[in-house]
This record gives C-alpha cells, sequence and structure tokens, in this order.
C-alpha cells in the first residue's frame, strides 16, 4: 500500500503542529531570528534580569525548534522515500547545528556567574538552573573546556568505527534450515532465526553470525577498550572518580543504585535458573543450548484482533486507572494520535514522540496479533506519560528522563496482561499471556542486568589502570552467562563473543536502566492491581512530574524507592511466581 492510499482516519494528524508546510518555513525564521537574540546576552549573566530575560528567549528557542524537528522527521517517518520530506529533515538538522553553536556558551557563563538560586525572579527556573549548577566543580576553565569539546569527536571514534563496522561492513554467512534450505542472515533476520521452531535453523543461525565476531575478536577488543578509555579520561579530566561516578552523577542517580541492581539480581537467579529448566522442560531437550533461548514455548495464539477490538481490549485493562486517564487514552485513540498501519517507506518499528504545546503522537506498523495489542499498550503508555507531563511541567522541566522512561509503558501492560489472564478461559491463550510476560522479564530484568554487570566490571578494570584484551573480555561475558543462566544451560562457546556486538556498550552505563524501570513498574503495578489505597492518584503524580524532581524522588511519590533493594526484589518475586503458574499449565 503506498501512503497516498492509507485512508485519513488511520493517519496521525500533523495538522496539529503545522497546518501546512509552510507554517514549518515561517517558524524555521522565527528560530533563526531568536537565536541571534539569544546570544546577545552572552557577557550579561550576571546581571538577573539579564538572565530571565535570557531564559525566556531560550524557552521560546526551545519550543520552536521542537515543533520544527518533529514535524520534519515525522513527516519523513510517513514515507522515507518522500524526498520533499528528506529535504526537510535536512533542513531541520542544520537548524539543530546552528542552535547548537549560538547557544553554546550559555551554559558555561552561567556556571562562571555569581547568580543567586534564592532570587525571586528565578522562581520558575530553579529547577533547571540547579541541575546546570549541579555540575559547576566538574566544569575547567574556558580554554580547557573548549579544548575538550574540539576533540569531542576523537572521543567518539571508537562508536563510530564499531557502527560502520556492525552496520555497514560485517556479512554474515547464509544459515541453513532442517530442509537444507540456505537463507540470508543479516542483524534483522538473526532474531526471527532464533525464535523458530526449528531448532536446527537457530543453531545454524547463532553459530554463523558468532563465527564472524570471533574473526574481528581482537579488533572488537580494541574497539571496546578504545571507548572504555576515552569515557575514562573525559571523565577524570572533568573531576569525577571514574566513567561509572560521571555517568550516574549526570543523571541525578546515586552510584548505589546500580550495585543494588546487579547485588538483587543475584539473590534471585534461583527464579532465573528455575526458568531455565522450565524451558528445557517445555522444549523437550536433552540438552538446552543458547540458540534455545528464544525459541517459542507457547505458539502464537491464532486469534487476530482488528485495531479496533485492540483499542477496546487496552481501554479495559487499564480502566483500573480511573475515568480521566481513559479520557486521554480515547482522546489519543479518537483523534489521530495513532498512525496505524504499514506502507511503503514507512519508518518501522513502533515509538511515541511529540513536542511540547501539542498532543503527543504515535506511529505503529500494527498487525493483528496479540503482540500487537501490547505494543499499543506500550506506546500509549510512553504517550499519556508525555501528555501529563508537558501538561503540568514548563518546558524546561517536561521531559522526563530515561531512568523512568519505560515505567509507564511496560506499567501499561502489565496492567494489560493481568487482565487478560483474568478474562481468558482459553488454557492456550493463558500460557501465551504468561510466556509473554516472562520473556519481558528474561530479556530485560536478566539480559540487561547481565549486562549492566558486565560493563561494571570492565569500566572498573579500566579506572584502575588494567588492560582489556580479547581473551579477558571473552571470560569475563561467558562467566557472567554461565552465571546469570546456570548449570541447566549449556553455556556453548560462542556466546562468549556476545557482548562485541552490543551497540549499546559504546554508550556506557546505559543499559541498567532499562531494568530498573522495568522492576519500579512492575512494582507500581502491583500496587494497582491491589488497589493499595491512593496509588492511582500518585501514580499520575508521578507521570505528571517530568524532570521536576530527581528520577528516584519521582518515583517515591508511587511508595517505590529505587536507593533500595526492595522493589527489585518484588519485581523478581512477581518473576517466579509466574514461572511456577506456567510449569503448572504445562
Amino acid at each position: 500500500m503506498k501512503r497516498s492510499e492509507q485512508k485519513v482516519e488511520n493517519t496521525w494528524r500533523l495538522e496539529d503542529i503545522y497546518e501546512n508546510d509552510s507554517k514549518f518555513y515561517e517558524e524555521t525564521k522565527i528560530v533563526e531570528d531568536l537565536l541571534n537574540t539569544f546570544y546577545n546576552y552572552a557577557g550579561k549573566l550576571n546581571n538577573v534580569d539579564m538572565l530571565v530575560e535570557a531564559i525566556q528567549v531560550y524557552e521560546k528557542i526551545n519550543y520552536y525548534f521542537g515543533r520544527i524537528y518533529v514535524y520534519a522527521n515525522q513527516r519523513s517517518h510517513e514515507d522515507t522515500t518522500n524526498p520533499t520530506y528528506q529535504k526537510m529533515v535536512g533542513e531541520a538538522q542544520m537548524i539543530l547545528v546552528k542552535l547548537s553553536t549560538l547557544t553554546s556558551w550559555f551554559e558555561p557563563e552561567l556556571l562562571s556567574s555569581d547568580i543567586n538560586l534564592e532570587d525571586d525572579k528565578l522562581k520558575l527556573y530553579k529547577r533547571m538552573l540547579t541541575m546546570i549548577l549541579n555540575q559547576k566543580e566538574h566544569v575547567l576553565d574556558a580554554r580547557t573546556e573548549e579544548l575538550l569539546a574540539s576533540a569531542s569527536d576523537l572521543g567518539n571514534a571508537a562508536d563510530s568505527i564499531f557502527s560502520m563496522f556492525n552496520n555497514a561492513d560485517i556479512k554474515f554467512d547464509d544459515c541453513i534450515d532442517k530442509d537444507g534450505k540456505a537463507h540470508p542472515l543479516t542483524h534483522g533476520t538473526y532474531s526471527t532465526y532464533m525464535e523458530s521452531d526449528d531448532r536446527i535453523l537457530r543453531k545454524s543461525a547463532f553459530e554463523n553470525i558468532y563465527a564472524k565476531y570471533k574473526q574481528f575478536n581482537n579488533t572488537l577488543a580494541t574497539t571496546y577498550y578504545a571507548n572504555a578509555k576515552q569515557a575514562d579520561f573525559f571523565s577524570r579530566v572533568h573531576k569525577y572518580a571514574s566513567t561509572f561516578d560521571s555517568e550516574l552523577s549526570h543523571n541525578e542517580i546515586p552510584l548505589y543504585v546500580y550495585d543494588n541492581l546487579i547485588d538483587a539480581t543475584h539473590d534471585k537467579l534461583d527464579a532465573m535458573y528455575t526458568y531455565v529448566s522450565l524451558r528445557k522442560k517445555a522444549l523437550h531437550v536433552e540438552e538446552l543450548h543458547m540458540y534455545d533461548v528464544y525459541a517459542p514455548l507457547v505458539k502464537d495464539v491464532d486469534k487476530k484482533y482488528s485495531f479496533d477490538e485492540a483499542k477496546k481490549m487496552v481501554k479495559e485493562g487499564l480502566s483500573i486507572l480511573g475515568d480521566d486517564y481513559i479520557s486521554i487514552l480515547e482522546e489519543g485513540f479518537n483523534n489521530r494520535w495513532i498512525d496505524i498501519y504499514e506502507n511503503e517507506g514507512k519508518r518501522s518499528g513502533a515509538y511515541s514522540w511529540g513536542c511540547y504545546g501539542t498532543h503527543p503522537y504515535v506511529l505503529l506498523n500494527y498487525h493483528e496479533t496479540l503482540d500487537n495489542v501490547f505494543t499499543l499498550a506500550h506506546e500509549m503508555g510512553h504517550a499519556i506519560h508525555t501528555y501529563y507531563s508537558n501538561s503540568n511541567q514548563d518546558i524546561f522541566n517536561a521531559e522526563y528522563r530515561i531512568f523512568v522512561a519505560e515505567v509507564a509503558s511496560t506499567c501499561n501492560e502489565s496492567l494489560l496482561i493481568h487482565h487478560l489472564m483474568n478474562q481468558t478461559k482459553d488454557i492456550k491463550e493463558k500460557k501465551y499471556l504468561i510466556n509473554h510476560f516472562l520473556d519481558q522479564f528474561k530479556g530485560t530484568m536478566f539480559r540487561q542486568t547481565m549486562f549492566a554487570e558486565f560493563e561494571r566490571i570492565t569500566h572498573d578494570m579500566v579506572s584502575k589502570e588494567e588492560i582489556l584484551t580479547a581473551k579477558s573480555l571473552n571470560e569475563i561475558y561467558y562467566n557472567l552467562n554461565k552465571l546469570y543462566f546456570g548449570d541447566d544451560m549449556i553455556s556453548d562457546e560462542e556466546i562468549q563473543y556476545e557482548w562485541s556486538r552490543i551497540p549499546h556498550f559504546y554508550t556506557p552505563f546505559y543499559v541498567y536502566q532499562y531494568a530498573t524501570s522495568f522492576a519500579a513498574a512492575i512494582a507500581i503495578s502491583q500496587k494497582i492491581l491491589n488497589k493499595e489505597e491512593g496509588i492511582v492518584e500518585k501514580y499520575k503524580q508521578f507521570l505528571s512530574g517530568g524532570c521536576s524532581m530527581t528520577p528516584i524522588e519521582l518515583l517515591k511519590i508511587c511508595d517505590v524507592d529505587m536507593s533500595k533493594k526492595e522493589p527489585i526484589e518484588m519485581a523478581l518475586d512477581v518473576f517466579a511466581k509466574y514461572v511456577n503458574e506456567f510449569e503448572k499449565l504445562l
């Protein structure tokens, strides 16, 4: 289907940002004028009135640029082959470069000023200014900062090299199915093959993909080490104890939160071992191998779900959140927040995005599967989180941190899955639902925590001036894999190379936030399902918080304290509960 053949009612209404493309160009001119005005405040921030004026101009720049950038990209995502919007995206990108250049003076000058945050004139901007000023002890003199900034491209070299290698250069041999038929192996097809019923195909894909990473093991180890070294250098020169300290401090996360995640997960690994044993039993294999990790334990439910049915299911599943939440959900359903179906050239996958001052949008490529019903619930969780946040915070405090970003989406999925499990009378469907839930836990809580532990160990070694080699990286990863999967899993030789194909490792100490968000979401959803007094209103207060508080303080609104182990333990206890329930249904 071509984009022009889509029914209007099945597409998102980007006219809510700009009624036509000419408005896009009108606002690009507004931004350029504002940038020039803003630059005129350079050197004047010690005067509080000038600072307030500068911030107000900066606020307008962010508002208009957000609209420009989102509109251009979302128009392009409708059909990525459309040259009009390819050009528009390029123009938005050029404005971003200009914005970065003409505002780069602001934070360094603010940090060198003697501004008093308690001044009443700064009351509206105190949180935003506090987040900047908290970094003051880590900012060097202007000349040094300028030099370090100019070297940032060199610092990103390892990431760029890995990205080029992994996305452009590496090629894999075809894999073979049980009938001897060859299949092309790519990053995209690999995940599909690993979920196949054909064990011969899974094994072939697994062996072939890691054969290539093994071939380049020394090169990739050197690349990983170089990235860890540059991160350590930039952290230390900015007076942090380590990369670990730098990355968590930037996001206002206490360092012990990270270690609590790992320690609490270690304490609950017995639940994962039980799951692995259950997987071995369900697949009827004498030995369970790493290429069996994603094989389906329950075949897809054959039933198809129209988009109208999906909306009804999501609405019913989330009704426990109250009328006002459902009214926002219905507003999104009824007023074209969602671009629903696939068409030629449309961006793949699903996401929620938007700009301040306009409702959020959701991109889907909906197929009538139960998995896609969950995708709808997930992305509307993000959208409604954004809606609450934008409605209650100014533009500087509206954008919530990555640490809490997956809470609303995962909470929605958890509420929906429990609703469907309570409704269904079909044993096969119930098994499918529980298996879906368990796979989420396995892929997020356990896998991402294992990744986080790998990063913790390897970056600690770098901070102690130890050298990372292919041999040491392989051994660390292989031993962690054995620890997390237990004795019932054959840790195949190939799995030791898995670390070398994970792009997120080039953004140090990022992946742990998937696990912490997931744990927080499970803890909150359990409170909601148990109808804990006041929890729904507390949850909406959390959704409304944006970044007006630190991520830890925001979650405490829901009585979920991520500075302690309890939420992690609670989530993993839920996992153990459903492992046991699944075993009874086999």
